[in-house]
Parts: structure tokens; C-alpha cells; sequence
């Protein structure tokens, strides 16, 4: 059950309201942007709900128990803070996002309806659809360990403890292809140094974004960096970049190429399903399984 400030319960009870939703983003930059349905631009707790970004949005479900509850929105590419550009980078991915009901004659008077993060976002020609996601769908994320015999943290964590500065080479893309980069600057690392890494953009433009690494070779004495997929924003020739080395999670990589055993978050050791499903046999030595 929600609390109404007084002065909304009263504006409720008079039956002649003046009510908006207003929405307001938090990205995982910590930009924070608003928008309201109304044809006014609300303001309140230092957030511009702009009116001329206008959307519309589907019903709201909401269920008992832990079923995820969903909303959709959709609008145009009117603000100037909502791009093409922007979203197609992934700007957008995994944002906070706040629902109120709220009265615009008096700002003061408002609700928060639902707390969530953005699921899928999808646009076209001059228009954008999101998924809005309720906070129960964090509790369908994966939690805790699983044994296996790769290693669970991710370099350089704290659970690693490698310092990757120790392991970032700087360097230059001299070519770009549609999901490969040729650079200069870091030819003295052998192939697949940087394999399962991470590229990290250095240029003012795209300062800070990242992408993964699929796979370090070199060709004809020039490196090249295999993508996954080719990046969601523009790139230039020239661009500074910076390369963090990849690890498989291997032990024996945790060994050799970072000198980090002690650290390993993996089970080397842990019995497979082929010990598991083994008999013992008078030819295997190590079973002490011979006849007497």
C-alpha cells in the first residue's frame, strides 16, 4: 500500500484532478533526464520532465508472487538527449527508471508508482520503443558460484587482484573493417595476447566505451583485433585505444601468462563427469582394483 502526501489524497478525493506521469531516466553514467506525458515540462527534484518528448505507454501489469512485472513505451525521437546515435551505443542499456504520478499544477503532489531498470530498447525511423522492467527481474539474475573448472571473477577484480595496468597496451587503429581493427602500436605482442580481452576507446567521442575482444593475430607483422560484433558507434582512423590482455580462465593461464594461482577462482581439480561414470578395471594401476 502507498502513502499519499495529505495534499494529494485530497486532490484525489475532489474528483476533478490534474494528474501526468513523469518519467525519469538515471543511466549507469549517473545522467539523470526526465519526461512527462503532459503538454508542459514539469519540473521537480532538480529533474526537467520535458513535455515535447512525448510518449505513450501500454498498461501496466502487476502480479502477486515474483513474476516480473512489464511495461512498454514508445515515443519519438524528439528530445535532444534521446538519439539514434545514443542508443544504438548502448547509453540507454540497463537504465534506473522511476514512474510518477504526479500533479502538474503543484509538483509537490506526486507518487512513485514503479521502480525498475529498461529491458529491450528498439527504434526506427524517428521513433523508439522500451521495455520497462520491474525490480523483480533482478531476482532472476544468476547469484553466487557454480563449481566448475574455469575461473569466476573477472580480471583484474577484486577477487583476481591483477593490476591491469600491468597488462593494457596502448595503440593506435590504423584499419577498420566491418568487425576487425588493424593497430599500430602494439606489435610486439604475440598472437592471441589479447584474445578474449577488451578494447578500450580512448578518443573524446567515445571515451570510455568498450567493447570484447574475439580474437588477437598477427598478420603480415600488423596486429589485428577480431570483434565480436561490429561497434554500435562511429570510429575513425586514427583513434587512440587502449588493449587490456584476455585470459580464458584457464589454470594453466593463470599460471603462465599472469603468475596469479593463488588468486584462481576456479576447481582444476574437481572430478569430471568421466570419473563419474568410471569403473574400476584390473588395467588401471591407480585403483588398487587387481585380483589378490
Amino acid at each position: 500500500m502507498k502513502t499519499l502526501v495529505p495534499a494529494l489524497q485530497a486532490h484525489l478525493q475532489t474528483g476533478n484532478t490534474t494528474l501526468c506521469y513523469c518519467w525519469r531516466l538515471t543511466l549507469r553514467s549517473g545522467e539523470k533526464m526526465g519526461f512527462t506525458d503532459h503538454d508542459e515540462t514539469v519540473v521537480f527534484d532538480g529533474t526537467n520532465f520535458e513535455a515535447q518528448a512525448g510518449y505513450t505507454s501500454s498498461e501496466l501489469e502487476s502480479s502477486l508472487g515474483l513474476s516480473v512485472d512489464n511495461l512498454e513505451a514508445s515515443g519519438a525521437l524528439s528530445s535532444t538527449r534521446i538519439s539514434d546515435t545514443r542508443l544504438n551505443a548502448g547509453d540507454f542499456d540497463h537504465a534506473q527508471i522511476e514512474v510518477w504520478k504526479v500533479n502538474w499544477v503543484d509538483a509537490s503532489q506526486r507518487v512513485l508508482q514503479r521502480k525498475g531498470h529498461l529491458g529491450e530498447v528498439s527504434y526506427g525511423q524517428g521513433h523508439f520503443k522500451a521495455e520497462v522492467r520491474g525490480l523483480a527481474h533482478l531476482l532472476n539474475q544468476p547469484k553466487g558460484r557454480l563449481y566448475h573448472f574455469g575461473c569466476d571473477a573477472s580480471l583484474g577484480d577484486g577477487r583476481c587482484g591483477m593490476n591491469l595496468a600491468s597488462f593494457t597496451a596502448a595503440g593506435t587503429i590504423s584499419a577498420i573493417r566491418e568487425s576487425s581493427f588493424d593497430v599500430s602500436g602494439i606489435a610486439g605482442f604475440a598472437d592471441d595476447w589479447f584474445t578474449r580481452g577488451q578494447l578500450v576507446f580512448q578518443s573524446a567521442a567515445n571515451f570510455g566505451k568498450t567493447v570484447d575482444v574475439k580474437r588477437h593475430r598477427v598478420v603480415a607483422g600488423q596486429a589485428r583485433i577480431d570483434l565480436w560484433s561490429a561497434p554500435k558507434f562511429t570510429i575513425a582512423v586514427g583513434e587512440p585505444i587502449n588493449l587490456i590482455a584476455g585470459c580464458d580462465k584457464q589454470f594453466a593461464t593463470c599460471r603462465t601468462k599472469f603468475a596469479n594461482t593463488l588468486n584462481f577462482r576456479g576447481f582444476p581439480h574437481m572430478p569430471g563427469s568421466d570419473f563419474v561414470m568410471s569403473v574400476a578395471a584390473q588395467s588401471d594401476p591407480n585403483n588398487n582394483g587387481l585380483k589378490r
